[in-house]
Order: C-alpha cells, then sequence, then structure tokens
C-alpha cells in the first residue's frame, strides 16, 4: 500500500498498486471509496450491511455509473444515514457500484421519486 499526502501533510489517496482503494475528504476526513476498495470491504462485510439493493432492471444504468434512484431500491440497510459510502448492489448481492447514500436507509424505501444514492464509480466505469 501507498499512501499519497496533501499539502498539508495529511494522508489524502490510500492506493494498492495502481488501484485507489480509498480517498480521504479533506473538509471532512471521510472515506470515498474506489472501486476496488469497496470491492474489498464489499467481500469482508456481512450482508445487508452498507448495502442498497436495486432492481434488475436498474442495474445497467448504475454500472455505467447513472445514480441509483429510490424507486427503483428494493431494500437498504436501516443503519445508513445520508452522507454514508455505501454499496449498490443487485439482488444477488453482486456489486454493481460505490457511492454516496443521498437519503437514509430507513428513507430509501419510502420514497418513489429522487436520488437515493449519488454514484461515484460502477463496475464498468472502474
Amino acid at each position: 500500500m501507498t499512501f499519497s499526502y496533501s499539502n498539508t501533510k495529511r494522508v489524502r489517496y490510500v492506493n494498492l498498486g495502481k488501484e485507489r482503494l480509498v480517498t480521504v475528504r479533506a473538509n471532512d476526513g471521510r472515506f470515498t471509496l474506489g472501486y476496488p476498495g469497496a470491492k474489498r470491504l464489499h467481500e469482508f462485510l456481512p450482508k445487508p450491511e452498507n448495502r442498497v439493493v436495486v432492481m434488475e432492471e436498474a442495474v445497467p444504468f448504475i454500472a455505467d455509473g447513472k445514480n441509483a434512484m429510490a424507486k427503483h431500491v428494493i431494500s437498504a440497510d436501516e443503519k445508513i444515514l445520508a452522507e454514508d459510502e455505501v454499496f449498490v448492489v443487485d439482488e444477488s448481492d453482486n456489486l454493481i457500484a460505490t457511492g454516496m447514500a443521498v437519503l437514509a436507509g430507513c428513507e430509501m424505501l419510502g420514497f418513489n421519486f429522487g436520488t437515493a444514492v449519488k454514484v461515484r464509480q460502477g463496475v464498468n466505469k472502474k
């Protein structure tokens, strides 16, 4: 693993080889996951932790990097809070994207419109 530092000497990126696993956000110190980092974490964390499950019809769009809409959410971890990093998965728990939750997990199921997850990176856009 290698670490890249900002001008203020704080960790900014965590890389494994040429793959970016994590970026540390400068304004609040929270992590944003790159797809390789999300893949590793997804394999480690048990279902349904940090997962947003979407309908099969939305999978191709989300895999291409489009946002996950609330009307396509089938289930979501109730512990998810807005602005948390989450995994977007299909019904078989295959990781299709990583991104930031716009809504809390319980809200994702209650809304029929709007964005549920702002996708950072889909499986097809690695």
